[in-house]
């Protein structure tokens, strides 16, 4: 019998940040059973702990801190010598109108989603330029272009990341580096709760083909469920 064709991310780095529950521990997972050497990355150190016995490598991780990250980003090139993907998806839910925002909520925002992929972003860029290859995936939210109430810190931070996908794409175009949106949809987790909604598990398939694309492949954009969004036309959420 024929062997059966390794799976296109076997034997690749996946570096997850926010994988300790929800949507990333679900694509942390959905690798590792795929063969990839996964990097999972959390600031939930316990929650984080469970993952071990998956075969995936942990590292408790702020992502709003940029020692932080860069400690990720070493420890994963200095596990398995390469970062092939990497997923900034580590973020924060919940809403509260303007007025109602007090303390520093709206920097925290920032914070995680933002800066969380910039900082994930600029420690990556140089092992995949000498390695000559990199897919990089930011989840980004239909929130970023919409104008829905009480969400002006999560579509700002969004807004931010989808700023910073596009630009870092351009600035990638001379490597075989893709650097990619991906709009998870309406998903139950800790962030999100409720009917109608579909399992973490779900978004794999979409993750897992951003995190193979060919090379030449699209650059820039912003996919859901395989299908590029536009989230600058008008009322995106709609």
């Amino acid at each position: 019998m024929t062997p059966a064709a390794p799976l296109p991310i076997s034997d690749k780095t996946v570096v997850v940040t926010g994988a300790a529950s929800g949507i990333g521990r679900a694509l942390a997972l959905a690798f590792a059973a795929d063969g990839a050497r996964v990097v999972g990355a959390d600031i939930n150190a316990t929650a984080l702990q469970e993952l071990s016995g998956s075969g995936i490598t942990t590292v408790v991780t702020d992502v709003s801190r940029d020692d932080d990250v860069r400690r990720l980003i070493a420890k994963a090139l200095e596990t398995t010598g390469r970062i092939d993907v990497l997923f900034n998806n580590a973020g924060l839910g919940g809403s509260r109108r303007i007025e109602q925002i007090d303390g520093d909520m709206f920097e925290r925002y920032i914070q995680v989603h933002l800066f969380g992929a910039y900082y994930g972003t600029r420690a990556a860029l140089p092992v995949m330029r000498a390695q000559g290859y990199g897919r990089i995936v930011n989840t980004l939210s239909r929130h970023a272009g919409a104008r829905q109430p009480g969400f002006s810190a999560y579509a700002s931070a969004k807004a931010g990341m989808l700023a910073l996908t596009r630009i870092s794409a351009a600035e990638t175009g001379d490597v075989d580096i893709l650097i990619n949106g991906m709009i998870p949809g309406p998903t139950r987790s800790g962030m999100m709760q409720g009917d109608n909604l579909q399992e973490p598990e779900a978004v794999y398939a979409g993750a897992l083909w951003l995190a193979t694309l060919p090379a030449g492949g699209p650059n820039g954009r912003v996919f859901w469920n395989k299908k590029p969004i536009n989230l600058f036309a008008p009322d995106a959420d709609t």
